[in-house]
């Protein structure tokens, strides 16, 4: 199934319950915070345990890491429906943004994205760019 046919059955999903698209829109929040609690859950099963004692907890409890992402997958796909945002769109959209942000050669050599750590991501100088092309 692709992005689309799965935001499709999102969709099909709510209306099959009545959850109509005008009456879920104002609980756009609830979903955010939604969101966050099963983050949190997440974390707190590998929270403030090193590298190789997080990959043997997340093996343990690979269901449940299943059932994260699932239940991830269904919010944005929900929030995306909601908000009518094309949520292949937005994925290829944001995959193209950080092709330039993050560009393999430097992240093979730096290991990371993070300027203060010794990173090349500049996400203001980049989009100055492209307004600056734009522009011309």
């Amino acid at each position: 199934m692709d992005i689309n046919e799965a935001q499709d059955k999102v969709r099909e999903f709510n209306e099959a319950r009545g959850w109509k698209k005008d009456y879920n829109h104002r609980f756009i929040k609830d979903f955010l915070l939604n969101m966050a609690e099963e983050v949190g859950e997440a974390w707190s099963i590998i929270k403030w345990v090193d590298g190789e004692t997080q990959r043997k907890l997340i093996e343990e409890h690979k269901d449940k890491f299943s059932d994260f992402v699932g239940d991830q997958l269904y919010l944005i796909l929900k929030i995306a429906y909601l908000m009518d945002i094309d949520s292949e769109k937005a994925l290829r959209d944001t995959l193209e943004e950080y092709e330039q942000r993050f560009p393999a050669d430097k992240m093979k050599i730096v290991k990371h994205g993070n300027p203060l750590a010794g990173g090349v991501d500049d996400k203001a100088a980049v989009r100055k760019q492209e307004h600056k092309e734009e522009k011309d």
